[in-house]
């Protein structure tokens, strides 16, 4: 089941990458006591996701905190190494890169998408989601995996 507006989000844990490697991060490390906006992507270094999505989060992350948000997470079915390459090529540093590498957290939400026919394996759909305190406020899912229109950092804007 499709995770709602007003539900908690479960407890998995992510991989973070860390000053001596991977670290392990639950959702309560990431989300408890914070107003957190969440993005959930394909994959790193993808098209849509490299070009279209991630740029705006990046562009536009002082005017997001300026909302009183305390983070922006970007999460992705890539292990944790792909995610802090991806972090360090877009130029994204202040926001938080949470690795879900065996899609534990996209199938825990009930957004993962099948992208074997593309060789992809599972892979999360593309959202973007305003969680406090471990509760999702705002949640805005993609019906096609190419599209950024309302899981875009400008259509975010406008409901925070």
């Amino acid at each position: 089941m499709t995770i709602q507006v007003g539900d908690h989000l479960p407890q998995v844990t992510f991989r973070v990458s860390g000053k001596d490697g991977p670290e392990a991060r639950t959702t309560d490390d990431i989300f408890k006591g914070r107003r957190v906006v969440l993005v959930g992507v394909p994959g790193a270094f993808t098209p849509s996701c490299h070009r279209n999505h991630l740029p705006g989060f990046v562009e536009k992350q002082a005017e997001i905190k300026a909302r009183g948000v305390d983070a922006i997470a970007i999460t992705s079915v890539n292990d944790v190494f792909v995610l802090d390459a991806w972090q360090k090529a877009s130029g994204a540093e202040g926001l938080e890169f949470l690795a879900d590498g065996n899609a534990e957290f996209a199938k825990a939400i009930g957004l993962e998408m099948d992208g074997t026919g593309f060789g992809l394996g599972p892979r999360s759909k593309r959202y973007a989601a305003l969680v406090e305190d471990g509760v999702v406020r705002i949640l805005n899912i993609e019906d096609s995996p190419a599209k950024t229109e309302i899981s875009g950092v400008d259509a975010l804007l406008k409901v925070l």
